[in-house]
């Protein structure tokens, strides 16, 4: 039984399935911590009855809100380290254990959960997504993430300290993880089971995606910018840089994440013409692109590649329409967004 570690689970509606959740978690852990993000039903009572000490709030601000307000409640509370899951019953809390030994051989690592030993069952539309993501959000964390959409993972508390959280709902994840990884902290991975039978997700498939894809760009964007001008500069990330500052203002964040998509295609063309022409002065710039042995051309097709894709994925649903099942989204994304990090698999 784990002291120094809390599990914490942001929760909305889950009456059905909190209790349980919260009941597994507490055969590994001492203390779970529940986010009842203005849930309409008996979510709260439940998760408080189950043993969890349960925070309210009383309007739903989203999953992003709910993690951050769990993180500040671990801190205070003195816990070295938060194991977070979901409340609908999609992270089993049997796997707790295999966090635990993780991070305890490496405390200061970021410990996440991956779903692709069992990728086969995970529904191929998400799976497309999961691989196509994982491709950029590893390019902006500097090192090869299997799954970046899990939410189920251990915390070191001492890490979340050294990040400006300023991104909502679904978002704050990857946020963590592109910041984290771009501090130089590791991103270790255990495997976990893919679960996906009656769970009611709350994740919208085009709103959230739209949000997340729209971070991501924004991300790289300027981490291209400083990388493309610095000497030997991989990790990009401080703590109250520019990024947190324009994060901090919903209303500039806004438009600027709009500027950063609508020019994302002419600036890779940019980044490629200062990879190849101003390494000639300025050493090893892009450092974290040249550290994979790729070099920044397949970064630019696979950034340009991005409006074929959707023609690609529009095409292939067409097709199974009208009878014929073809394989058309499956090679494109193997070919163009390939795993550019060697040893782990793709």
């Amino acid at each position: 039984m784990q002291s120094n570690i809390c599990v914490i689970i942001p929760a909305y509606n889950a009456a059905a399935t909190v209790g349980q959740v919260v009941r597994g978690a507490l055969k590994h852990v001492s203390c779970v911590l529940v986010a009842d993000d203005g849930s309409v039903d008996d979510t709260g009572r439940i998760a408080l009855k189950a043993g969890a000490t349960v925070i309210t709030i009383n309007k739903n601000q989203g999953k992003g809100h709910a993690l951050k307000q769990l993180f500040h409640l671990a801190i205070e509370k003195g816990f070295d380290a938060a194991i977070s899951l979901d409340a609908d019953g999609q992270h089993d809390p049997k796997a707790i254990p295999l966090f635990l030994n993780a991070h305890q051989a490496h405390p200061e690592d970021l410990i996440l959960g991956s779903r692709m030993m069992e990728k086969n069952k995970i529904p191929g539309g998400r799976y497309n997504s999961m691989h196509i993501a994982r491709f950029f959000v590893s390019l902006a964390a500097n090192q090869y993430i299997e799954d970046t959409q899990c939410g189920y993972r251990l915390y070191p508390l001492g890490l979340i300290k050294k990040l400006t959280l300023t991104a909502e709902r679904y978002t704050t994840e990857t946020e963590i993880l592109i910041k984290a990884g771009d501090t130089g902290t590791l991103i270790r991975q255990v495997p976990i089971r893919a679960i996906y039978e009656n769970n009611v997700s709350h994740f919208r498939p085009v709103i959230d995606v739209d949000d997340i894809t729209a971070y991501i760009i924004s991300y790289l964007w300027v981490k291209w910018l400083i990388e493309g001008v610095c000497a030997n500069r991989p990790y990009t990330y401080t703590k109250g840089g520019i990024r947190d500052r324009i994060g901090s203002h919903k209303f500039i964040n806004g438009r600027f994440q709009v500027f950063t998509m609508m020019t994302i295609f002419p600036a890779t063309v940019f980044y490629f013409l200062e990879y190849v022409f101003l390494s000639r002065w300025i050493k090893n710039n892009f450092a974290s692109i040249r550290n994979l042995n790729c070099g920044y051309f397949v970064i630019l097709r696979a950034t340009q590649m991005l409006p074929i894709l959707l023609v690609v994925t529009v095409a292939e649903q067409v097709l199974k329409r009208i009878g014929l099942r073809v394989q058309l989204i499956k090679p494109f994304i193997n070919r163009f967004y390939p795993n550019l990090w060697g040893g782990a698999k793709a």
